[in-house]
């Protein structure tokens, strides 16, 4: 006979260890969600909208935080000793940029400025080193991003090294039309001057302006006020 005061198997009351396992299950965290966290105001992380031509930062200032680019399109330029201004990149949604103080990269080597209206969240390098750390699903989505940023510079490079002017406009284009196989007209939806495209090409400003013109009278592009690239110009960049 049981002793008095024993509980019985099977009365309700619980034992201690699966107490113990109740209260680890109540404290696992929820899934991260990465889309939230660069979408969102929280610790570390600010939201912004900057009007065209603004700058998000200036080359040589302190690089204290990385961007993520929600809405809009950017454009990254490089000024040498000489004060000469380049434009190096062009960057639309859901690119980083800023990312090398994460490397303790101590400025920003190059300057961010606004080509459209653009909305950006800034994340603090330390918040943004440790979300990486602590969270598999900000990695595998930031080391996309740049193992993407690694072989456009790759391709930019060879572009300049072995292609002509013109097959490096051709790129640009069909680049800022997201031009695909289908038979069709793609709005660059980026405005775009002919100066910046001359900086990114690698040429002239008048030079862009007589291949922008051979382009147009080839029915490749289309201009009157909004910019529309025609599949078709794939044919200059594969032609030998």
């Amino acid at each position: 006979m049981p002793a008095k005061g024993t509980a019985k198997p099977g009365n309700g009351v619980k034992s201690r260890g699966s107490g113990r396992k109740a209260k680890v299950r109540a404290r696992q965290p929820e899934d991260f969600d990465t889309e939230r966290f660069l979408t969102t105001v929280g610790a570390g992380r600010t939201i912004a909208t900057y009007r065209p031509k603004t700058y998000i930062f200036r080359q040589g200032t302190k690089c204290d935080a990385v961007y993520y680019l929600q809405q809009g399109r950017i454009e990254l330029s490089v000024v040498s000793s000489e004060g000469k201004e380049r434009v190096v990149g062009l960057l639309g949604p859901g690119s980083f940029v800023g990312e090398g103080c994460l490397g303790g990269q101590p400025v920003y080597l190059a300057s961010a400025r606004a080509s459209t209206e653009a909305t950006l969240i800034r994340v603090e390098s330390e918040t943004m080193i440790r979300t990486i750390h602590e969270h598999p699903e900000m990695s595998e989505r930031f080391m996309a991003f740049l193992l993407l940023r690694n072989s456009q510079i790759e391709s930019d490079l060879v572009d300049q090294l072995f292609n002509s002017s013109e097959k490096r406009l051709a790129r640009l284009l069909i680049m800022l039309a997201q031009v695909g196989q289908e038979a069709e007209l793609r709005t660059v939806a980026m405005p775009i001057s002919q100066e910046v495209m001359a900086a990114r090409v690698g040429t002239t400003r008048s030079r862009i302006n007589y291949f922008m013109n051979k382009f147009r009278k080839l029915g490749l592009i289309e201009y009157n006020g909004t910019l529309k690239v025609h599949s078709s110009l794939l044919n200059v960049i594969v032609r030998e």
